[in-house]
C-alpha cells in the first residue's frame, strides 16, 4: 500500500509543478526515479524510449511506466492519476477564468518567464540522457575506441540531420529503432 501512495504523490508533485509538458518533466521524473532506488541510469534511458515510441503523451507514458514497474497495474493507475490530477484541475480552473484574465499584464509576464524555465528544463534533461548515452561510465579517453560510441553519435547526427530536414517523427523513430536493433545484433550488446 505504501508504494502505491509514493506513486501517486511522487508523480502529483511532478505533474503539479512542472510546466511545459513531458520533456519539462524529464529531469523531475529522474531524479525522483534515482532518489527512490526505482531504476537505475540505464534503465531510465530505456523507459524513455518506451514512452516516447509508444502512443500518448510523453509524461503519462512515462509516469504509467514507472508506476508498472514499481506496483503493477494499480501502481500504473496511481502513478498516472498523480500526473494528470494537477494539470486536470487547472485546467477547468484556467477555463472558467480565463476571459477574464487573458489580457492581464502580470498574468502574461508570468508566462513570458516560465518559457525560459521550460527551456532550461528540457535542456536539463537532454545533458543528462546525453551523458547516460554516451559516457555511462564517466568521461575518459576510452570512449573514444568504444564502437558503441560511434554508433550512438553516428545515429544522433543522422536523426539530426533528418529532423532539421523536418523528416517526420514517426520515420525518425523507426529508422533509429532499426539501426540501434541491427548495431546491437552486429556488436552483441
Amino acid at each position: 500500500m505504501v508504494i502505491y501512495l509514493k506513486l501517486f504523490l511522487t508523480f502529483l508533485k511532478i505533474g503539479a509543478f512542472t510546466f511545459g509538458g513531458g520533456y519539462a518533466m524529464l529531469p523531475l521524473i529522474q531524479e525522483a526515479v534515482l532518489d527512490n532506488g526505482w531504476m537505475s541510469n540505464e534503465e531510465i534511458v530505456n523507459f524513455i524510449a518506451v514512452s516516447e515510441s509508444t502512443p500518448g503523451p510523453f509524461a503519462i507514458n512515462s509516469a504509467t511506466y514507472v508506476g508498472m514497474q514499481m506496483g503493477g497495474l494499480f501502481g500504473a493507475f496511481c502513478a498516472t492519476l498523480g500526473v494528470v490530477l494537477p494539470s486536470f484541475v487547472i485546467i477547468l480552473i484556467v477555463a472558467k477564468i480565463f476571459d477574464k484574465f487573458k489580457n492581464n499584464k502580470t498574468v502574461a509576464g508570468c508566462m513570458t518567464g516560465l518559457k525560459p524555465v521550460v527551456i532550461g528544463m528540457i535542456a536539463a534533461a537532454l545533458l543528462s540522457l546525453a551523458k547516460t548515452v554516451f559516457i555511462p561510465n564517466g568521461f575518459s579517453t576510452g570512449i573514444f575506441s568504444e564502437p558503441s560510441f560511434y554508433i550512438s553519435l553516428g545515429i544522433f547526427a543522422v536523426m539530426t540531420v533528418l529532423a532539421m530536414k523536418k523528416a517526420h517523427p514517426i520515420l525518425i523513430i523507426c529508422i533509429s529503432a532499426v539501426v540501434g536493433i541491427a548495431s546491437g545484433f552486429i556488436l552483441g550488446l
